[in-house]
């Protein structure tokens, strides 16, 4: 076996599953993934996006790739534009959004991708080729992204998005085209040059904070993971300024040994987190038959409804988690909080998880409850995703199929499986040395191993 991935869409996990083929490593696979992504889940995320990369080599110590979103406005001029609200219909509940020219945040993926390569084997022109590929010559929207599509449905008509139904053949020119020149020519076009004057004078002249300035200033951050024990294991996972890591490490310190499904709440309950969105992200963990793990989380946020040459603009402040402070309260240059933990579980210091979940203020408990299902409950890594998962909200529990909380607060029993309870994406090696993965159907997932 060369290595295995899974993803949040089939033609995102074969671009990785191609690259390992090809003898490339696990950071290759899952950088070819996530710009495959861009194109197999536009609504979720893109080249105008951000997200983290957790890196863990085999025997060298993990590292952490931030290229989250950064706030805007280095120089500034001009009135700022209003937000624009958007109310998304989810069924049971309406959920407004805020988007236009002034949610747009400074983006990280092309620079996150171009210096992730460099931990890689192949060249970046290699790496976007499945991508480009398949936005060029068009993909079969499935049915998870034509639910996400139906949801978002006015940010899908303002990007210029053609097919919007399952089976609906989706053809984008203008990102195959970005994808070849952050190919050929790596990140700067999208910072210093054509691309990001294109984007900063659209954003600008429509009343955007986004500046030349900020987009020169952008730089990926290096940072050493937030450090666990649980179970004999060491948890690698994402350390501050995101808050996903920590609050994974706060659940996974109020453990139990065996613990019952009400203990699982109670660790949900340490930290005091609830926000309850939709949570527009994608994941993808890799791990290769030479034990180098990877896992990256990205988002769009819900998207700000702007493509500009091919790059589909988040609208990261304009998401209300992100700015509990009040709108445009974070200082030019700061980067946004963040739920996302991208995670690589170690024991005796080879790679045997590795994990992380789409699914905004749901990711952390998500993936505790996998590892729980794994670690503690000795599943295998696809029924440890596909067993019944619960969230703590504000005043109650959700609840899948299948789990029985058995507490006081009041429960809200789901019908089936949702993806409102995340979208993990899990590679476990066997102690035997069998790779597997677990694929999260709430969000059409894939599992591919080579």
């Amino acid at each position: 076996m060369r290595g295995a991935i899974a993803a949040g869409h089939p033609l995102t996990a074969q671009a990785g599953a191609a690259m390992l083929r090809a003898g490339g490593n696990a950071v290759d696979a899952a950088v070819a993934a996530m710009l495959t992504s861009c194109v197999t889940e536009p609504l979720l995320t893109g080249l105008g996006a951000a997200g983290y990369m957790m890196i863990a080599p085999a025997g060298e110590a993990p590292v952490l790739l931030d290229f989250s979103a950064e706030a805007p406005g280095r120089g500034r001029t001009g009135e700022r534009a209003p937000l624009d609200p958007i109310t998304v219909h989810f069924g049971d509940a309406d959920q407004e959004f805020h988007v236009g020219p002034s949610s747009v945040a400074a983006y990280g993926l092309p620079a996150g991708a171009a210096h992730a390569a460099t931990y890689g084997r192949a060249p970046l022109e290699d790496l976007v080729a499945a991508a480009a590929k398949h936005a060029r010559e068009g993909h079969l929207v499935n049915r998870y992204q034509a639910y996400v599509t139906s949801l978002l449905l006015p940010l899908a008509h303002s990007i210029g998005l053609s097919a919007l139904a399952e089976g609906e053949l989706l053809v984008q020119s203008e990102v195959a085209d970005a994808l070849d020149r952050l190919g050929h020519d790596g990140a700067a076009p999208f910072y210093t040059g054509d691309i990001a004057a294109a984007i900063v004078e659209r954003v600008s002249a429509h009343g955007g904070d986004l500046t030349q300035a900020d987009l020169d200033a952008y730089e990926v951050t290096r940072r050493e993971p937030l450090h666990a024990r649980h179970r004999g294991r060491d948890i690698h996972t994402n350390p501050p300024p995101a808050a996903g890591g920590a609050v994974l490490t706060q659940m996974l310190e109020a453990l139990p040994d065996n613990p019952s499904p009400r203990d699982l709440v109670r660790a949900m309950a340490t930290p005091k987190t609830y926000v309850n969105r939709l949570g527009s992200t994608t994941h993808i963990s890799v791990l290769d038959a030479d034990g180098t793990a990877c896992s990256v989380t990205t988002t769009n946020g819900a998207g700000s409804g702007i493509s500009i040459s091919g790059v589909h603009l988040n609208n990261m402040m304009g998401e209300e988690d992100l700015s509990p402070d009040g709108f445009f309260s974070h200082e030019p240059g700061d980067r946004l909080p963040s739920m996302m933990a991208p995670t690589v579980v170690t024991r005796d210091g080879g790679a045997e998880l590795v994990l992380g979940s789409a699914g905004s203020s749901r990711i952390c408990g998500a993936i505790l409850q996998v590892l729980v299902n794994v670690l503690d409950r000795g599943m295998a890594a696809q029924d440890a995703v596909d067993a019944p998962r619960m969230h703590l909200g504000s005043d109650r529990v959700h609840a899948e199929p299948g789990i029985r909380p058995e507490i006081t607060l009041p429960v809200t029993f789901f019908r089936a499986p949702n993806m409102f309870f995340g979208g993990c994406q899990l590679v476990e090696m066997t102690g035997s040395g069998l790779l597997r993965g677990g694929a999260d159907h709430r969000r059409d997932g894939a599992v591919v191993v080579v």
